[in-house]
């Protein structure tokens, strides 16, 4: 264990590097040495980083998601759009509704609903974003750094970084599924009332509340399957992309650990992550969102693959990327001031690079 010397103050001065502190030469320093227990054997900027960053970042994320949440409804509206079991069930959902595209879906809402709709489900996206940006960064970090581990150059391989960012986003959406499935099901309510139907809820305690009692705890992870398998997906893309572009960028380019390369891998990280998500999402979408007899059965499709199945055959492949546009209109922003900002909180604070 390196020994502490005193320095001309006549305090501890902090020991020497860690053996799991990553060098000069790399990407940024631990914190500071004298928070840690050294001789622990243990990397605690895998939870700490993420836990002190966490707060602040949870504010600015829940903050831009509610000014780009209109595109978030809008891709749900598209989603479900010419949805061919719903037509072939007879179901009040699939009677002739056009496809009318991103911007016309949007100003038909405003139109039709009213422009305060754009924003119907908000309130549970924001609770999502909590649940699952906070789950997924720790757990990745974890993994990255004390479950699969770096190699000796400190570069993380590629199929390791697949590895956990799968990993990470299954487990955090699994925590936040439940807010997910009352944000699909609030997004359609105006729909609903256009179609004769009547509303289901009356607010977000509401949603919750109705879902419980009818359904049981099992109730609020209805559609979890796909939207975990939706998760892992846009994570393979956005964690993954991100940590594998960046750290190519810092080993075999001029570039440095800045804003400018992490303002590059936010961009790729954003658009694969919209175009592996895509698909997993119109599947999700449609399972959340179709109805469900009093066992909680889905009366549309039996599983995500019987979706999936029935999409392609019905509407063809490229229904799969049903609101592609305004999906990776939100997301490539979004990952961009997600990464730019948490970049930056860890730097202010004193944590290691990501």
């Amino acid at each position: 264990m390196p020994k502490a010397t005193l320095n001309r103050s006549g305090c501890e001065s902090p020991p020497a590097p860690h053996k799991y502190s990553r060098p000069a030469t790399g990407r940024c320093t631990l914190l500071t040495p004298c928070c840690l227990p050294w001789d622990s054997g243990v990397d605690f900027t895998s939870v700490v980083g993420p836990a002190i960053a966490g707060p602040k970042l949870t504010f600015v994320l829940c903050s831009f998601s509610s000014v780009t949440f209109p595109l978030d409804l809008t891709k749900t509206r598209l989603q479900v759009q010419g949805e061919a079991a719903a037509r072939g069930s007879g179901a009040a959902a699939g009677q002739a509704v056009p496809y009318r595209g991103m911007l016309r879906t949007a100003a038909g809402v405003v139109q039709e609903e009213g422009l305060l709709k754009l924003w119907q489900g908000a309130t549970p996206a924001v609770y999502r974003h909590i649940v699952y940006s906070g789950v997924r960064m720790v757990a990745y970090e974890h993994l990255r750094d004390s479950v699969l581990g770096r190699a000796e150059d400190e570069s993380f391989p590629f199929w390791k970084a697949v590895v956990g960012g799968m990993s990470a986003g299954a487990i955090g959406q699994f925590f936040a599924s439940p807010t997910d499935l009352v944000k699909v099901q609030m997004q359609m309510e105006g729909k609903r009332k256009l179609e004769g139907k009547p509303l289901r809820f009356r607010g977000v305690h509401h949603a919750f509340m109705k879902i419980l009692s009818e359904g049981g705890i099992r109730g609020l992870w209805a559609g979890w399957v796909p939207n975990v398998q939706r998760a892992a997906l846009v994570n393979m893309g956005d964690l993954t992309t991100y940590d594998s572009v960046k750290h190519f960028l810092l080993l075999n380019t001029p570039l440095t650990d800045n804003s400018l390369t992490h303002s590059i891998a936010s961009g790729c990280s954003g658009l694969v992550a919209a175009v592996l998500g895509t698909p997993a999402d119109v599947v999700k979408t449609r399972i959340m969102n179709q109805p469900r007899d009093k066992q909680g059965r889905g009366l549309l499709y039996k599983s995500s693959t019987d979706c999936l199945i029935q999409t392609v055959q019905g509407e063809g492949f490229m229904s799969l990327y049903k609101g592609f546009i305004p999906t990776w209109m939100r997301m490539a922003p979004w990952s961009l001031v997600f990464w730019l900002t948490y970049e930056q909180i860890r730097r202010i604070c004193g944590v290691s690079s990501f």
